[in-house]
């Protein structure tokens, strides 16, 4: 089941926050559609306007569900149809989360040792470098 802090933050436009309590702790979150939103959102979090744990910026319209892997053209019907499929897909999994997934624990058990382990980190971690730009 989504919580309904969760369900809040699920459209197609502009910029939605949330706070997401996990246990003791509160998170605020916000997800942004398009990158003006994005753009907007990122200058009221450098300004000291918002404070937030966690973003997620969508370059496309819904984030995947309108995304580069779809038809071309946004037809708002059939994106909205698109993103109710893959909601109800979602509720009625038996397995929703990747860390109740078996293969995944037996991955951990058998060679990454446990979530957060020095093996762990560096395998599936990405890691990011300066370069020098490339003309």
């Amino acid at each position: 089941m989504v919580d309904d802090e969760m369900k809040n933050l699920r459209s197609l436009t502009g910029i939605k926050e949330a706070t997401v309590k996990i246990g003791d702790l509160e998170l605020q979150v916000a997800v942004a559609n398009g990158l003006q939103n994005a753009r907007k959102l990122l200058e009221d979090v450098k300004n000291g306007h918002k404070n937030y744990h966690f973003i997620e910026v969508m370059t496309c319209p819904g984030g995947c569900i309108g995304g580069g892997g779809q038809p071309f053209g946004i037809d708002m019907d059939k994106l909205t149809a698109r993103m109710k499929a893959l909601y109800h897909i979602d509720k009625n999994a038996t397995l929703r989360k990747s860390h109740q997934n078996p293969a995944v624990t037996k991955l951990y058990e058998d060679f990454l040792e446990k979530p957060l382990s020095h093996k762990s980190h560096e395998l599936l971690h990405t890691h990011y470098e300066k370069r020098e730009n490339f003309v």
